[in-house]
């Protein structure tokens, strides 16, 4: 084995070791390999190699053997717990994560023994243990896999046969597509005729500066010409001449345009690209093909023309508001013509424009409806006029006004001619090909800078308010001026010019005087800081900017006057006392002369006192002033200076010695110390008031108390006191009373009358307090620990002071609050019964008005749950205990609620079931009244509890503090269950057999006693049959079925219902698992389609009845032959025509009977169909011509066939179907005959009995059978 060559892919050579001479062991490689000295040392690498059982103990073959055992027994392993898995019901999690841990162990720990062979990369190890677990997955977790499906699927990728009526696999793709049943195909060419037209695209041409030649298009068409003539006439002469072009030069024109016609024809449309450098209207006058004839031609006529321009006449560009724009627009190009402008205005679009220029001439053929190619007649040569195709030179004026200020620019955009040459001057603005071809570019911009005119006019002077200056001041010229499109005008310098008299010359009616002056000035702003001084008239002449004219507004005339200096003169009297005659004070009349109002400054001191200083002013240039000291004394008064609106400046008067000197004894006076007008007081009580007097006492003092207009006089004598305390009878009615100083009589005697009144405002009844009504009652319903507004009724003057208490608290002090409001309330957030103690308001005290003085207030009770003892249901201990019930009964608790409805209750439900952990979840249900009902859950057995842990109701939320769970009890008993143990099996009866039969084993689940109920159903009866079995003491029971129950057919066998010692019973499920009993004798076929006639490749279908697999008798074409089948349907496919007869069938259970029967069935051949023989036949034909289509069929007529008319494409392109047709011929044969250009082939035929198709139809072939 060591000899054997290797190739180089092969695995390595197993390690084997050989005994030496000196009895050492060695491997096998070294007879094969020539020797080599050994190292003194091992290296690191063969280190690692080395195996971590030694070959010498086991070789490396026998270590793979034990590894391919060990494996083994994993596998062992692993199915074995797979098998308890499905037989204990075990948990598939652990099983699955057990073996994942073992795989992994084993597979990445093998590498660690470094046995040959089995050392593969990391790579390999992950995709392995992948593997593996994918296979733990689907066994532990009893994953099912349709391999039998998957297995089949794969195969027929590969091998796809069917069973045929001649008992051999064919493809059924080869059967039913056949193109064998379709062939041949008819190609019908039109023979074209050659033909020329000029510039067929009626493109339009011209020739300018720049375009100095353009290609003229002749188009030709199946044709080859040695001569083409072009006629041209001239647009300034009408002359014409004529224009040929040579075989050679038509030559090189053609080689041109067969470079963009590669690969084709000598005969395809081609267009000749003739170049012409000259105006004029070109006409194709004669074309000559290779065979001296000539070519039909299409007339059509070309104009080549001067290319249209446009361009502006420059003119100034500044301009003033209102202006016309002004300048024109020069137009040359063949009418009519078309220019469209636009227009900017402050860089904004400001719309497009377009103007239309008819043409001079009315007959012009551009303006009128065309019926032809031609353009115009040649009847009479001598009198072509084509004078209407020259360029025609317009001058256009623009006068726009300019109505805004700022940047204007108009653009010509576009224009273009009659003949429909379009010239964008948009994009040769952004292209420089002019410029550098050195032509001169003529303007196609106009721009105008439109400039505001300025306005002038004079503020706060006009000729009725004159401008008033003291002497020897200017003052600044009130001019402002503003612009003509807002009321600010632009910074810039301004020419102003006025007119001025002085006011000596000035004339009677204010006008200015023959010689008056006209003065200009220049300003640099909207304002003026130009000064004026000189009296006189002032008026506006003119106003200009540096670029506008501008306009004088009203006001413009101003009057400036010096009016004269303010002063005064003084003339005095003394004011003598009526009574005693003694001089109380002076009286001075002041003349003012200047312009009011005035203002004069002056001091009064009294001797041995300070300077007083005073102002007296004055809007009168007469007025007096009075000096009437109080106080007794010798007084100085001087007059120290005077100003006026136009002096600001005081004018002193100290040089005029304005001094004036007298002795004053002033008369007796009282009046009220505190100045306010009127006073409060309460009913029934006194009112003190203070009095000041003037003069020398003792004084007697008069006065009258005024109540309702009845007068109580009263005197007050001897005061020795300069202040004295009034003090006024107890005042015992409400209102409002005067309190009038009349006279005052000091030490002289002389009695003064005073003038001096008080009101005092005596309130009409003491206030008053009480609570309110809230809907109609003094108590009120509130939530717990909320803030109440308890509504106070008060009667006073605001604000009020009231003082409250709780009744119901014992240590509770007396509160007070201060109210604003008659309707005001006391905020409390306690229960409890509260009184009103005493009230204040802003002036007297009051009374708490008994019948109203208390207030209670309530807390809305709480929501709480209650549960009614009842037979059912038990307090015990701490919780309720709710009597036993059966898995599934219904069952609920009766639950009271307090408080205000709706109710939210959340309980807590948590179930011990019989097996397993417990299980826990939180529930909620609202009630709408008093009383719920709680639904208990008994889907699942065991031990429920119910605990009730949160209550809300519609005042309250829940509060844990407040309220205390409430738990419910009840026990679950699972309902029994049965079950055939051999669920879904088929239990085989014979209709003869009398007596005995097979047991049907059933297992039970519960507690016995058992009680068992079972229907048996026959499958064509609707009515079923039940047997009852009482008293059944074990889990185990084999059910024996009666013969008289039984009948000849198939009949199921279920378990109704089952009940256990506990009284719990079970419906069982529909779905459950059943047996199946079967009787029968001998098996049937029958026919699923009920048609005779078939088609080849399709499939005859019959059904068995009876006990798998069968055996089905057969002749085809009067051969006998017997098939097998192993379920209840037998298919096979017609593979070729004849005649298929069902003669007997046998099943498994009655091998030896055969059940006779005749089921006949004709195969029809497909029809098919010959165009040309089966040929695809090429036939050519000139326009107007008929070619013969010959249809030959085969089948059963009659036949109706459909075919297509397709186009002839080019090499490597797919046809396209231009006319789909369809025909009936009652022969074999048919012919037809065709005009039409094109390919025709037949899609689709049909015969008497079946059909065949090539059109698609959601992707398959259409076939069908004929009835």
């Amino acid at each position: 084995m060591n000899g054997t060559p290797r190739l180089r892919s092969a695995y390595p050579s197993t390690p084997q070791t050989r005994q030496t001479k000196d009895g050492q062991h060695g491997t096998g490689a070294d007879v094969a390999t020539p020797k080599v000295p050994l190292p003194t040392k091992p290296t690191a690498p063969q280190e690692s190699q080395r195996p971590m059982i030694s070959f010498s103990l086991v070789d490396a073959p026998s270590q793979r053997l034990y590894v391919a055992f060990f494996y083994l027994a994993l596998i062992v392993w692993r199915l074995c717990d797979y098998y308890g898995l499905v037989s204990d019901e075990t948990d598939s999690f652990q099983l699955f994560m057990k073996w994942i841990v073992i795989d992994g162990v084993v597979l990445y720990g093998l590498p660690g023994l470094k046995i040959p062979w089995l050392q593969w990369s990391s790579t390999t190890m992950t995709m392995l243990f992948a593997l593996h677990a994918v296979f733990d997955y689907l066994l532990m977790f009893r994953v099912p896999v349709p391999l039998e499906a998957w297995l089949i699927a794969f195969t027929r990728v590969f091998y796809d046969r069917e069973l045929a009526v001649s008992e051999r696999r064919v493809k059924p793709a080869n059967v039913l597509h056949n193109t064998s049943l379709i062939l041949g195909k008819q190609i019908i060419h039109i023979l074209p005729e050659g033909s020329a037209m000029l510039n067929p695209n009626q493109t339009a041409y011209c020739l300018d500066a720049v375009t100095t030649s353009v290609d003229l298009p002749i188009w030709i068409n199946e044709t080859n010409p040695i001569l083409i003539e072009l006629l041209r006439i001239d647009f300034d002469t009408n002359s014409n001449e004529t224009l040929a072009i040579q075989a050679k030069e038509i030559q090189r024109l053609k080689k041109q345009a067969n470079k963009q016609l590669s690969n084709r024809a000598s005969t395809t449309a081609r267009h000749l690209m003739y170049p012409v450098k000259q105006t004029g209207l070109y006409r194709l006058q004669r074309v000559v093909d290779d065979s001296k004839l000539e070519v039909q031609r299409r007339l059509s006529d070309t104009l080549i023309v001067r290319c249209p321009s446009a361009h502006m006449e420059a003119v100034p560009e500044t301009k003033c508001i209102g202006d016309l724009s002004d300048f024109n627009l020069q137009v040359d190009a063949t009418p009519p013509i078309q220019i469209k402008y636009s227009k900017l205005v402050n860089s904004e679009e400001s719309g497009h424009a377009v103007l239309s220029i008819p043409p001079r001439n009315p007959v012009s053929p551009l303006v009128q409806q065309r019926t032809s190619g031609a353009l115009v007649s040649l009847s009479s040569a001598a009198h072509v006029d084509v004078s209407w195709a020259r360029s025609q030179s317009t001058k256009l004026p623009m006068n726009e006004s300019l109505g805004f200020g700022g940047h204007w620019q108009y653009s010509i955009d576009e224009i273009s001619d009659g003949c429909g040459n379009v010239v964008d001057y948009t994009k040769r603005r952004l292209s420089n090909s002019h410029r550098r071809r050195g032509l001169i570019e003529m303007p196609l911009e106009q721009r105008f800078s439109v400039y505001e005119r300025p306005k002038a006019a004079l503020r706060g002077c006009d000729s009725q308010h004159a401008l008033q200056v003291p002497k020897g001041k200017s003052v600044r010229l009130p001019l402002y001026i503003s612009s003509a499109g807002s009321e600010n005008a632009a910074q810039g310098s301004y020419r102003v010019s006025y007119f001025f008299t002085s006011s000596a010359n000035i004339l009677s009616n204010q006008e200015h005087a023959e010689d008056s002056a006209l003065v200009d000035f220049s300003s640099e702003s909207h304002g003026t800081d130009y000064e004026i001084s000189e009296p006189g008239v002032y008026t506006l002449q003119s106003v200009a900017s540096a670029f506008c004219p501008g306009e004088i507004m009203e006001p413009s005339s101003c009057l400036l006057s010096n009016p004269p200096e303010p002063n005064v003169s003084i003339e005095t009297q003394n004011i003598p006392d009526r009574c005693a005659g003694n001089s109380i004070g002076l009286l001075v009349d002041l003349d003012l002369t200047g312009t009011p109002p005035f203002r004069l400054s002056y001091n009064i001191r009294r001797e041995g006192g300070p300077v007083t200083p005073r102002v007296a002013e004055s809007s009168l240039l007469h007025t007096q002033l009075e000096l009437r000291p109080k106080h007794s004394g010798h007084y100085t008064y001087e007059f120290l200076d005077i100003s006026d609106a136009v002096y600001r400046e005081p004018r002193s008067l100290r040089s005029r010695s304005l001094v004036l000197e007298q002795d004053v004894k002033p008369p007796a006076s009282a009046r009220f110390l505190d100045g306010y007008p009127s006073r409060k007081t309460c009913i029934g009580e006194p009112v003190a008031l203070s009095v000041q007097f003037s003069g020398e006492a003792p004084w007697r003092l008069d006065y009258e108390l005024i109540y309702h207009g009845r007068r109580r006089k009263r005197s007050i004598v001897e005061i020795e006191s300069n202040v004295h305390t009034l003090v006024t009878d107890e005042l015992k009615n409400g209102g409002e009373y005067s309190l009038v100083l009349t006279a005052v009589t000091d030490k002289s005697g002389c009695k003064v009358s005073l003038e001096q009144e008080t009101k005092i405002e005596v309130a009409l009844q003491r206030p008053k307090a009480s609570f309110g009504h809230i809907d109609g009652q003094r108590s009120i319903l509130a939530l717990e620990d909320r803030t109440v507004r308890l509504p106070l009724r008060l009667q006073g003057e605001s604000p009020w002071t009231v003082d409250y208490r709780n009744l119901n608290a014992p240590d509770s002090d007396v509160a007070r609050g201060m109210f604003k409001n008659s309707n005001d309330g006391i905020e409390v957030a306690e229960a409890g019964t509260y009184e009103l103690v005493h009230v204040n308001d802003g002036t007297c005290p009051g009374n708490v008005e008994m019948t109203a003085n208390k207030f209670t207030v309530e807390w809305i009770p709480r929501p709480g749950v209650q549960i009614s003892e009842s037979a059912t249901i038990a307090l015990v201990g701490d919780r309720y205990a709710k009597t036993e019930v059966c898995e599934g009964d219904e069952d609920a608790v009766e639950v009271s609620l307090t408080g205000t409805p709706p109710f939210d209750v959340e309980y807590s439900h948590r179930v011990k079931p019989e097996r397993g952990s417990q299980s826990s979840n939180i529930k909620k249900f609202t009630a709408g009244i008093n009383v719920a009902s709680l639904r208990m859950e008994t889907g699942q057995a065991g031990t429920h509890e119910y605990k009730i842990s949160k209550v809300s109701d519609m005042s309250y939320s829940h509060n844990p503090h407040k309220f205390l769970p409430v738990r419910v009890e009840q026990r679950v008993h699972a309902r029994p269950s049965a079950a055939f143990i051999e669920g879904g099996k088929t239990y085989r009866y014979c209709k003869e057999e009398d007596a005995g039969g097979e047991n049907v084993p059933i297992a039970l689940k519960g507690l016995p006693p058992f009680h068992l109920e079972v229907e048996v159903r026959h499958h064509a009866s609707s009515k079923p049959e039940f047997v009852t079995i009482p008293n059944i003491e074990t889990h185990k029971y084999n059910l024996h079925i009666s013969h008289r129950l039984l009948s000849l057919g198939t009949h199921a066998v279920s378990i109704r219902k089952v009940q256990d010692a506990h009284g719990c019973q079970r419906q069982m499920d529909q779905e459950a698992p059943r047996i199946q009993v079967s009787v029968a004798e001998v098996p049937s076929i029958s026919a699923l389609e009920a048609q005779a006639d078939y088609c080849i490749g399709e499939r005859i279908s019959y059904m068995l009845s009876g006990l798998p697999p069968f055996n089905v008798f057969y002749t085809f074409n009067g051969q006998e032959r017997k098939a097998s089948a192993p379920t209840t349907s037998f298919r096979r496919l017609a593979e070729k025509p004849g005649e298929f007869t069902i003669t007997a069938v046998t099943d498994q259970r009655s091998a030896d009977c055969k059940a006779h029967t005749s089921i006949t069935k004709v195969i029809h051949e497909m029809p098919s169909v010959r165009v040309s023989k089966g040929r695809t036949a090429t036939v050519d034909i000139h326009e107007g011509g008929e070619a013969e289509i010959l249809f030959e069929f085969g089948g059963t007529p009659p036949f109706e066939f459909t075919y297509t008319r397709s186009s002839n494409p080019p090499k490597g392109k797919k046809p396209q179907i231009l006319d789909t047709k369809s025909d009936i011929s009652y022969e074999h044969s048919k012919t037809i005959l065709a005009s039409d250009e094109g390919m025709y082939e037949v899609v689709a035929i049909k015969d008497r009995f079946c059909s065949f198709s090539r059109q698609k139809i959601h992707g398959k072939s259409s076939q069908k059978l004929l009835t």
